[in-house]
């Protein structure tokens, strides 16, 4: 048997190089010049005839896709954000002298509290430089946050309106006028920079992105996005911004779903948070000289940085784990 098998293997061997190997050899030329031919046909039709609609729908999926391409790199360019930047995405008019001269004086003020109040110098030093540094951005960054919450509570509406401008018979542009007049703050705001952007003779391709710079946020991102499609390569603009209005509304309606279901959970994480705080200020009322070692001792500060860090790092998994992507 084992002959037998043997050459049974040997012809399918021979089969598969057969089929690998000839039709490349026999025939290859054959489907160049096939292939070249269709190639030149398409060519020939580009040239001289109407656009296939499959060839246009290709076209505008590229055309869409190199602007997306585009805006990936601006945004990995602008990953390093400025101060002036971060001021005009939390909407403050503040400069950037003023602010850090604010949180220089913060940080002297906590710097005294706590000399005063019997700190340690050490850790007074510590306590002013996070007054400096880390009290005012954290409340730059809690600011930003509302401001884009109220922009995006009204930018479903401003979308609409320009919907209906559009299907009214106005341009572009004079919809977008109608919204910066009319619209609420601090929609109305943001939409009067790209008019602004307009009267020095940008068009409205080159003055949209602007919105996105002062707002780095995906709503604002598929907005552009479809405004400089339209300008672009054309299309049915009511159609698509009809959409964006929709699509912006359900993530409206996800974010404040999301933000019942998590409700429960802030509220233990509050609650589990100020715990030690509650704690301790109880038990310095009831008895003074109890936390007094803590403070006074080295084994006591030593201790007291432990539980900070541990507190600081309790805070954080719990801030991370009622915050959701949708």
């Amino acid at each position: 048997m084992s002959p037998i098998l043997l050459v049974l293997l040997s012809v399918f061997a021979i089969g598969a190089l057969g089929l690998a190997f000839v039709p490349g050899i026999a025939g290859g030329n054959r489907a160049n010049k096939r292939v070249k031919a269709m190639t030149a046909g398409d060519r020939s039709v580009g040239r001289s005839g109407p656009k296939d609609p499959t060839k246009k729908r290709d076209e505008r999926r590229k055309s869409l896709q190199d602007i997306l391409d585009e805006q990936n790199e601006q945004n990995k360019k602008n990953k390093r954000v400025s101060m002036r930047k971060r001021l005009a995405h939390a909407g403050m008019k503040i400069s950037v002298a003023g602010f850090w001269r604010n949180g220089a004086i913060l940080g002297v003020v906590v710097f005294l509290v706590a000399w005063l109040t019997g700190i340690p110098i050490l850790f007074a030093i510590v306590f002013g430089a996070a007054g400096a540094y880390v009290l005012p951005m954290w409340y730059v960054k809690r600011r930003t946050k509302k401001y884009q919450d109220k922009f995006l509570d009204e930018f479903p509406n401003a979308v609409e309106s320009i919907v209906r401008g559009v299907k009214a018979g106005l341009p572009l542009n004079e919809s977008i006028k109608v919204v910066a007049s009319e619209a609420k703050e601090p929609v109305a705001t943001e939409f009067t920079r790209i008019v602004e952007q307009q009267s020095v003779g940008k068009n409205i391709g080159e003055a949209v992105p602007i919105l996105f710079e002062r707002l780095p946020i995906p709503e604002v991102n598929f907005f552009v996005v479809v405004i400089t499609v339209q300008q672009k390569s054309g299309g049915n603009l009511s159609e698509a911004l009809s959409n964006l209005s929709g699509v912006l509304r359900n993530r409206k309606k996800m974010k404040a779903k999301v933000k019942a279901v998590s409700s429960e959970a802030k509220a233990s994480a509050g609650i589990i948070g100020s715990l030690p705080f509650v704690v301790t200020g109880l038990v310095s009322l009831v008895s003074p000289s109890y936390m007094l070692p803590l403070f006074t001792t080295t084994i006591g500060n030593f201790w007291l940085g432990v539980a900070a860090a541990m507190m600081c790092t309790g805070i954080f998994v719990m801030n991370r784990m009622v915050q959701f992507d949708y």
